[in-house]
Parts: structure tokens; sequence; C-alpha cells
């Protein structure tokens, strides 16, 4: 097995890279039946780390589905970097599974390493290369990550690695204008993805890939699809098919959750936050007002 492989192994499969990392405070979770994110690309300068890492502290969920390129290998195997917050990621994600969420991992082409373990189980994690999600008011929907119905991937891998270079420069001057905006008290913005919604090659591109998906699921007589890999978060129908992307952590900063109802809907790691505080906040209200019935 090759040094990078190994290092993927390792780190999505249980080995401590950090063990003295501390115990991290409580909080109120929202809860949810099932949470999918995908293309979170941690090995990279771009990935939204903390920001995920506060999302996955914040929520709590019967199942979590990690919809592939959760590790970027191809970046990795350029340059190496692994930040602390990457590590913490991958441990919570591992404590998540230890304590009874079920963990399935899908994996991607940028964590295609991880393939050679597909239907195998590691520390608690389902190692799938797709399967069918039943929702809870019985809807059946394809899960896979995505890329095998990406041209590009499929039919010239050398491109997609040029492609990968730009986007990796445009998504440093992302970090970079986003901790301007930060300092001027503005929220996040993806200079990345508004260019990709306003080049007309990019969105009929996009548009291809959504296609392409929800007929692959009405051929299986499925649904409904769930995927990654365009990091372009949606949820709309397609001939009676109801296409679903969770988005990813370095641009949209996105998830698809299934409520317990059965309703899938998108949320964004503000609103997650937002939540969560409200939450915090009920609960401490409640407390104060249980405190002062008390008889004197």
């Amino acid at each position: 097995m090759k040094p990078g492989e190994q290092f993927l192994e390792a780190a999505l499969f249980g080995a401590n890279l950090n063990p003295g990392a501390g115990p991290t405070s409580k909080r109120e979770p929202v809860r949810f039946r099932t949470i999918w994110i995908s293309d979170v690309h941690l090995g990279t300068t771009g990935c939204q780390a903390a920001r995920l890492l506060e999302f996955l502290r914040a929520t709590e969920s019967d199942t979590l589905y990690l919809v592939g390129d959760i590790i970027d290998g191809w970046q990795l195997k350029r340059r190496w970097y692994w930040d602390q917050i990457h590590n913490n990621v991958v441990q919570t994600v591992l404590k998540k599974a230890r304590k009874g969420t079920e963990v399935i991992f899908v994996p991607g082409n940028h964590d295609e390493a991880v393939r050679q373990f597909i239907d195998l189980d590691f520390g608690g994690i389902r190692i799938r290369d797709e399967l069918i999600h039943t929702t809870a008011n019985g809807k059946r929907m394809l899960v896979l990550h995505g890329d095998r119905f990406d041209g590009v991937i499929a039919c010239a891998k050398w491109l997609a690695y040029v492609g990968d270079g730009l986007y990796t420069v445009i998504l440093k001057f992302n970090q970079w204008f986003n901790g301007w905006r930060a300092r001027a008290g503005l929220p996040y913005w993806s200079l990345s993805q508004y260019l990709k919604l306003k080049v007309k090659n990019a969105v009929n591109y996009i548009s291809s890939f959504e296609d392409a998906l929800a007929a692959e699921a009405q051929k299986k007589g499925l649904d409904g699809v769930i995927c990654g890999h365009i990091h372009k978060p949606e949820i709309r129908d397609i001939n009676g098919i109801t296409y679903c992307n969770d988005g990813d952590w370095v641009e949209s900063l996105s998830a698809l959750v299934e409520e317990a109802s059965g309703e899938l809907r998108l949320v964004t790691w503000q609103e997650i936050m937002q939540m969560s505080k409200q939450q915090k906040n009920a609960a401490s209200s409640k407390q104060t007002r249980e405190l002062c019935e008390l008889p004197s």
C-alpha cells in the first residue's frame, strides 16, 4: 500500500493522529434523522474544517453519510498539508460512530484510494460504493458520490487534475478575500461558487450532470438520488425524480438533512449555528424559570 493510502486508511479508520487532544465543550445538538455531507477536501488549505467541526459538534443524527471527497488524496500527493483542525474533524466522526451513529462512507474520486475497501467496515464506519437509503416517509434514494457520471473524470483524468489545480488557486484567493470580509464585519461569500454559476459552460455542465444522475435513479426504479461531487447544493424535481446534491465544505458550507418526518432539505453552517444558539438560549431560559419556581 502506498504511503498516501496508508494515511487515508489510518485517518478514516481509527488511528488517533493526536492522542493529546483534549475534550470539547458540550452543547445542545440539533437533531436530524439523517445527515449527508460531501466534498470536504481535508488536506487542502481551502477546506473549511473549523466550520465543519462546529457543524458536526452542533448536530446529531441516527445516520451520517460521507458522500465522497472527504480527504483530498490528489492534493496530499502533491503537497503535504494536514492542520490540527482537520484531525479534529476525523476524530469527531469516529466518536460519533463509537457512540451509536451509523456512519456510511461512499468514496469519491479525490479519496479513491479508499475504494479498495468497498463493502468492508472499519472502526464502526461502513464503506460502500453506492447504496439505497429509505426515508421515514418511504422514498427510496440512490446515494453515490457521482464522479463516474462526470465525463471529465471518466474520460480525461489528466484534464481533471489541471482543473483541480486552477480551482485550488481560486480557493486560496477566496480564503484571503473572506478573511478580509470577516474583518470588515461582512458574512461569508464564495467567489468560486459565484464564478461557477456565471460561466455558461459550467452551468451547462452542471445541468447535464444533474440530468444524468436523475436518469440513473429512474432506471433503477427509485424515487430520487443523493450525490455530491459538483459542489452545488440543490434539491429539485427532474422528470419526477428528486435530485439532491448536499453541496460541499469549501464553498457553500452545506449539508443535506432528513427530518424525522422524512422531509429532505438543505442546511448551511450559518443556519445550524443559529439553530444551536436558539436551542441553547431556550434551554437556559427554561432552567432559569425552573429555578425561580422552586419554593423558598
